[in-house]
């Protein structure tokens, strides 16, 4: 028996119409606002970065990257505080199932070239992370307490805007973790998380490219299925999904 692999957009199609993803554009005139940036840094986001950065140009990340300094520069204008998440590993500790990616002193763990401008800029905060969950990698393991909690706390931060890299993974998990530790009082006034799907990514691994690779089946992750999933995942948990930023009351 031949075996046929849906061509993506077809499948695209027919998962958009089981899992529908209702995006809006989102006022934050009036709001108590801040930024969360998820890992915009070289390992994940420059060509040839490193094991889990683009091999070539790739449309979707070239977007994200464009919209986040866009919408930073209109943050930090507006007097909004920005935190930025960067991946960083220690040497030769893995993370499973994801090859080397991001080891502290490799580069890879730092902002991308178009938004090293962040670092240093007012209003932003760089928080290294050790984990793919964010939420969890900025817990101080010693005394329990976390970064983001308590950058949240610090800036009276109601509404928080969440983009960057990957959508279905990193991301994902930062939203979620957010939106239970929410529900559990754990994040003083933090009341409504919205996505900007615009300034978020993942990468692209089709079925017959990862059998190429020598990889299972499960490896596979077709970039426009997987950023779907991601989105409709995090609006199932509670998340407001946006396509646009309007600031000014406009």
């Amino acid at each position: 028996m031949t075996e046929t692999i849906m061509n993506p957009a077809a499948a695209l199609e027919a998962v958009a119409a089981a899992l529908p993803v209702r995006s809006t554009s989102v006022s934050l005139a009036g709001k108590r606002v801040g930024k969360l940036d998820v890992d915009p840094v070289n390992g994940f986001a420059a060509i040839g970065g490193g094991n889990l950065a683009p091999p070539v140009a790739d449309a979707q990340v070239s977007r994200m990257i464009a919209e986040i300094d866009r919408t930073n520069r209109l943050f930090i204008e507006a007097h909004y505080p920005i935190a930025v998440f960067l991946d960083t590993h220690e040497l030769g500790k893995p993370e499973y199932p994801y090859p080397p990616h991001c080891e502290a002193g490799t580069g890879e763990e730092n902002l991308v070239e178009e938004l090293s401008w962040l670092d240093g800029a007012p209003g932003v905060t760089l928080m290294r992370k050790d984990c793919i969950n964010g939420v969890v990698g900025t817990t101080d393991l010693a005394s329990g307490r976390n970064r983001l909690f308590d950058w949240i706390a610090a800036n009276c931060i109601e509404t928080l805007v969440v983009d960057g890299i990957c959508t279905d993974i990193c991301v994902l998990q930062a939203v979620q973790a957010l939106l239970s530790a929410r529900n559990h009082g754990m994040t003083g006034p933090l009341r409504e998380i919205l996505v900007y799907e615009p300034g978020c990514a993942t990468y692209d691994l089709p079925l017959d490219t990862a059998r190429d690779l020598g990889l299972p089946d499960t490896a596979a992750h077709p970039q426009m299925i997987a950023h779907h999933i991601g989105l409709y995942l995090m609006q199932a948990s509670g998340a407001i999904i946006a396509n646009e930023l309007l600031f000014r009351g406009a």
